[in-house]
């Protein structure tokens, strides 16, 4: 079975506005990793964390939701937070959705367009995942 996919198209006004974007889910691999990184790392720093959290990966931090990233320190944060933009792709002709490519800098000129990207690819990740984590 194929990964996840989905596509963003920013409605908002402003510099990105008509801007689309698909989104691919991480590897299980991958996103085992990056879940056990976040919970070992809000374990460090003292993050109160429900009994047994620490095992069930990406189904347990789909119960925090992306909050919790901000009670890690910026430099633990900032390496999360980039591994969720790896998931994104422009597609930088709005005639050919079949066209992509990897993410420049310069790709999104709107910080509300990277938060609600990021919001996106996280919901991508963990939809699945609520129904386990309960």
């Amino acid at each position: 079975m194929a990964r996840k996919v989905s596509t963003y198209t920013v409605s908002d006004k402003g510099r990105d506005f008509g801007k689309s974007f698909l989104l691919t889910e991480m590897s299980a691999a991958q996103a085992e990793k990056w879940a056990l990184r976040a919970v070992l790392s809000m374990i460090k720093e003292g993050i109160e964390l429900p009994e047994g959290f620490e095992s069930a990966g990406m189904a347990a931090l789909a119960t925090l939701g992306i909050s919790f990233v901000g009670k890690l320190p910026y430099e633990t944060a900032e390496q999360l937070m980039d591994e969720m933009f790896s998931c994104i792709q422009i597609m930088p002709n709005p005639n050919d959705r079949n066209v992509t490519r990897q993410l420049i800098a310069d790709d999104i000129e709107e910080v509300a367009t990277r938060v609600k990207l990021r919001a996106a690819i996280w919901k991508l990740h963990v939809d699945f995942s609520k129904a386990a984590a309960q």
